[in-house]
């Protein structure tokens, strides 16, 4: 009998595992914050397109099922959907059944988020549960009062996406119906992860992990659900399985954990050393009402004059443009292991970071970016907003805010990057004004989230920056110290009405975008910046000749090259779209690796 239910028990096991491999994007979504009872739902939902956002009207929210498939958390622009539609989506209504498991009774069930591009409001059977704005952020609701045990439940998510609007954030979204430029295929509705997870009513909503080198300590502020007499958190820090500091006082709202550890491990590309840490919210006589599973890095980001400086001492960026394009999922890695490819082949090249550009990354990217020792900056998908807009300020910031909070313990995080390139600054004096009070606003609000640098506006229009960025896409060394060279010992600056430099560390955040096909182009409008070169030899001549000009310059801190990989037309990248090579990367990994030899003491 005994050996009969250890055979069952391997078979519902294999049968476990095997759907979890056929489930699209099956890991947790969100590893610093990982709780053991949940439900992914991704996989196979219906939908129905509502181009002419007529379905409330026709009563789509009361929907038993559409005549359509869909694959989520891909969106219906990507082949991986199964839908790939690449035309405008006004509006999409997805549905599929779920049901409570009965083990969670007693808990409060969260249904969360990765990611809905742009507006959506979830329905269960028919009753509006809540809205979100925000094509980029996280979120979740509370649908426990919505579900019954053990019954099934019609989910039904309503989406709008104005990407022509103005009124919301795009990013890299073509406006035109055809990719061009540096304007790729959209993104509509569900691309992330999909998934349900049992909370107690007394349970972490969230916990902030301040990691503080100097005074060798974590400073955890929590934010929980509920609060109820005698209640206590307990935290517990781990180095492996030695437990390096624990702590256990009253719950409150607010409250500091201080976890002080007597043997400091440093966070680092060179040693990207991870503490495991544990918190269990406890009821007033022990018992467990919450176990939440995190890890963090014990490292320091800081400026000092005009060097950005890594535990205390000053790292050269030598990063590459991540847009985070995939040619089956458009915004969504196929699978996670995708994401971990990414950050190594940044490594690969010679790269000791990345700037992640206008795309929110999912949390994923950001956790193998942790385990691996990669320096990111984090950028909104800032482009396609009107930035004197009042509608298109409050989504903005209320976006953002959500981004920051949900990313702001990833180590590999080293500064934040609102906009990009902010061209639509005019000289008119109100839309000017309403530009800089914006910038400035989310500048303040990001420094009141979080301790990092920022680097308001990069590439230019500065208003108010931590970090001075510029972009610059020379083409010989000569040319390019020419604009990196300051004139009677003032920086350039983009224009007139931009801020004056005031010493912060300079960073050439955008070069390079050097043309170079392998096989066929992409499209007629293929292209890179400037002449491409005719041969690899000369292609490997100019990026170092390049790469040199700046690190010549001793007042730069460092450099992003233009791009980790070609992103559908635009073929300039280090590898292909689809992440093979282009190039001898020994010799692309040298020039990426040239950094000032004040750095390599």
């Amino acid at each position: 009998m005994k050996r009969f239910s250890l055979f069952l028990l391997a078979m519902v096991s294999f049968v476990l595992c095997a759907h979890a491999d056929a489930l699209p994007r099956a890991e947790y979504p969100r590893p610093q914050f990982v709780r053991e009872a949940w439900q992914n739902l991704n996989g196979q939902w219906t939908y129905e397109f509502d181009f002419g956002l007529s379905g409330m009207s026709r009563g789509l929210q009361n929907s038993h099922g559409f005549g359509s498939e869909i694959t989520v958390p891909f969106c219906p622009e990507s082949k991986l959907s199964g839908v790939e539609y690449k035309d405008f989506i006004a509006g999409m209504w997805y549905h599929r059944i779920i049901r409570r498991p009965a083990e969670w009774a007693g808990k409060r069930v969260r249904l969360n988020f990765g990611a809905v591009d742009y507006f959506c409001a979830v329905y269960i059977d028919g009753a509006l549960i809540g809205h979100h704005w925000g094509g980029s952020s996280s979120f979740s609701f509370d649908i426990t009062d919505a579900v019954a045990d053990g019954a099934d439940h019609n989910l039904v998510v309503r989406v709008e996406d104005a990407t022509r609007s103005s009124e919301q954030t795009t990013g890299k979204q073509a406006h035109d119906f055809a990719s061009s430029g540096c304007m790729y295929t959209r993104v509509t509705g569900i691309w992330q992860t999909v998934w349900m997870e049992a909370v107690s009513p007394f349970g972490l909503k969230s916990a902030y992990i301040v990691p503080e080198l100097d005074e060798k300590r974590f400073v955890v502020q929590p934010e929980f659900f509920g609060l109820q007499a005698g209640q206590t958190l307990e935290v517990i820090v781990r180095d492996g399985q030695k437990v390096v500091a624990r702590q256990q006082q009253r719950a409150a709202t607010p409250m500091n954990v201080i976890l002080t550890l007597k043997n400091v491990k440093t966070w680092s590309p060179e040693s990207p050393f991870l503490y495991d840490i544990e918190m269990n919210v406890r009821a007033q006589d022990g018992t467990v009402l919450d176990h939440v599973t995190s890890y963090a890095g014990m490292r320091k980001i800081h400026i000092e004059g005009n060097r950005l400086l890594l535990n205390n001492r000053p790292v050269y960026l030598r990063t590459v443009l991540d847009q985070g394009y995939y040619p089956t999922g458009v915004w969504t890695a196929p699978s996670d292991a995708d994401l971990r490819r990414d950050v190594e082949l940044g490594l690969k090249a010679g790269f000791n970071g990345a700037r992640l550009h206008q795309k929110v990354f999912e949390e994923r990217y950001l956790y193998w970016a942790d385990k691996l020792g990669y320096l990111v900056s984090a950028e909104s998908a800032s482009w396609g907003m009107n930035m004197q807009g009042i509608t298109a300020a409050r989504n903005y910031l209320t976006e953002w805010k959500e981004v920051v909070v949900r990313d702001r313990n990833h180590p590999s995080i080293i500064m934040w990057t609102p906009y990009n390139e902010t061209w639509s600054r005019s000289r008119d004096r109100e839309a000017a004004r309403q530009h800089d009070r914006l910038v400035s606003d989310v500048f303040y609000l990001t420094h009141d989230l979080d301790y990092r640098p920022i680097d308001d506006c990069s590439g230019g229009n500065h208003v108010v920056a931590d970090i001075w960025s510029l972009h610059n896409y020379s083409q010989s060394g000569k040319d390019l110290a020419e604009v990196l060279r300051w004139k009677d010992g003032k920086a350039p600056q983009l224009n007139d009405y931009e801020a004056r430099y005031s010493g912060q560390p300079y960073f050439l955040d955008e070069y390079g975008g050097i043309k170079w096909v392998v096989g066929q182009q992409f499209a007629e409008n293929t292209w890179g910046y400037g002449e491409g070169p005719k041969t690899l030899d000369e292609l490997y001549a100019r990026l170092e000749e390049l790469t040199r000009t700046i690190i010549s310059f001793d007042y730069i801190c460092g450099f992003c090259y233009t791009q980790l990989t070609d992103v559908e037309q635009e073929q300039n990248g280090v590898y292909n779209f689809d992440r093979t090579e282009k190039f001898d990367m020994q010799r692309i990994h040298g020039i990426f690796s040239l950094q000032p030899e004040e750095y390599n003491k």
